[in-house]
């Protein structure tokens, strides 16, 4: 049985995931600012910006999946030094400590796996995206380059997906008329749900995609490829 930890489990794609694993009887370790609605199989209150220590596991880790994220949408000339700033401490240097502290868990694992999640913004141009799509960019090398220096021994992949029906995603969508345009601009017309990740995140996450390491997969309702 496999033990996944998640970063910010309580809500989301991460709690979509959660569900998902532990209907399949794996173990998941959550750790989040919130606490969760449901429970799991160990949960750690934790907010990955403070100075202190994340939660100590002694256990063998198989999987880490890294949730947290922003969506900090403005116009370029209104952006600030600290709204840059603030973006790369939450999407990449946080992922950074969370994978530097729980490595020596997931070398103890036989098929050890990493999921980060990126945007689609940093491949197709979208205009006031360029502070989110700036980390969310480093996730993308951060991606390729661990996935060099851990191979063979522990895959790393990242998901970019569009707009997604979550949360954080709550004040765009918010109205008729706003998930409507959202869904419009897509070829499928819809946008995504926390399930749709989810079941992307946990493919790359289980054997069945093995021979899977330092990609970028585009779960995105066509709207990186297509017109």
């Amino acid at each position: 049985m496999k033990t996944t930890l998640i970063i910010g489990a309580s809500s989301g794609i991460g709690k979509a995931l959660a569900e998902s694993l532990m209907q399949k009887n794996e173990t998941v370790i959550s750790i989040s600012r919130a606490v969760p609605e449901a429970p799991y199989s160990h949960f750690y209150k934790h907010d990955i910006l403070s100075d202190d220590d994340l939660p100590k596991i002694s256990e063998p880790i198989d999987g880490i999946v890294f949730c947290p994220g922003s969506i900090n949408l403005k116009s370029f000339r209104a952006l600030k030094k600290q709204d840059f700033l603030a973006d790369f401490e939450l999407n990449v240097l946080s992922a950074i400590k969370c994978i530097q502290f729980y490595y020596p868990n997931l070398v103890q694992s036989q098929t050890a796996s990493i999921v980060l999640y990126s945007t689609v913004a940093v491949n197709t141009g979208m205009a006031f995206h360029s502070s989110v799509a700036a980390s969310k960019g480093a996730i993308e090398g951060l991606t390729k380059a661990l996935a060099a220096e851990f191979a063979p021994k522990i895959r790393v992949n990242c998901i970019a997906p569009s707009l997604t029906n979550t949360p954080l995603a709550e004040r765009l969508i918010n109205t008729p008329e706003k998930l409507e345009a959202s869904a419009n601009r897509h070829p499928l017309k819809r946008i995504g749900n926390d399930t749709d990740i989810a079941n992307a995140t946990e493919f790359l996450l289980s054997e069945k995609a093995s021979w899977i390491t330092g990609q970028t997969m585009h779960v995105d309702g066509g709207i990186s490829t297509l017109k």
